[in-house]
């Protein structure tokens, strides 16, 4: 568990973020096409999960335009952008941005990836989402970095997570 602060105001999460150098647990998730994928389905690629409560919101929105532009264009590496937004949500998001160099992703079906990644708020009034968080990847799903962003509101550290990636 890990406290974390939504405008200020401190919220829990259920479990722990993994860290770099542990191996990261296997996700099931649902892209905006409702299709249903797993970590399988990116062996070999280095992947960004971009976590965060809702696109809803100026700041997730935000991370998702940055990592399409700074980090889907890089070699062997898919950047999925989850939360427990509905695939319709993410579908409308990403048509009316023009974001087509990533994965828009759904936890809704799958309570768990909250729980096995760290980042399931418990209480506070995001209850039942997920906090803002990024992981990276390696090809054999090894965290090379990961950030628990401890308010809420604000972003994470694109230059940490690029820097992994581009190092």
């Amino acid at each position: 568990m890990h406290t974390v602060y939504f405008k200020g105001n401190p919220c829990h999460t259920y479990g722990t973020l993994p860290a770099p150098g542990e191996k990261a647990h296997c996700y099931h998730l649902v892209n905006s096409d409702l299709v249903d994928f797993k970590c399988t389905d990116y062996a070999g690629k280095r992947v960004v999960l971009n976590i965060f409560p809702s696109l809803d919101t100026a700041v997730c929105a935000a991370s998702v335009r940055r990592f399409n532009a700074e980090a889907a264009g890089l070699k062997n590496t898919v950047v999925i952008c989850v939360s427990m937004d509905l695939p319709f949500a993410g579908k409308r998001f990403c048509t009316a941005e023009g974001i087509e160099n990533l994965v828009v992703a759904s936890a809704f079906r799958s309570p768990l990836f909250g729980q096995k990644y760290g980042v399931q708020l418990v209480d506070g009034p995001l209850a039942g989402l997920l906090s803002r968080a990024v992981v990276v990847l390696d090809e054999n799903r090894n965290v090379l970095y990961s950030q628990l962003v401890e308010e809420i509101t604000n972003e994470p550290d694109y230059k940490g997570a690029l820097s992994v990636l581009k190092g």
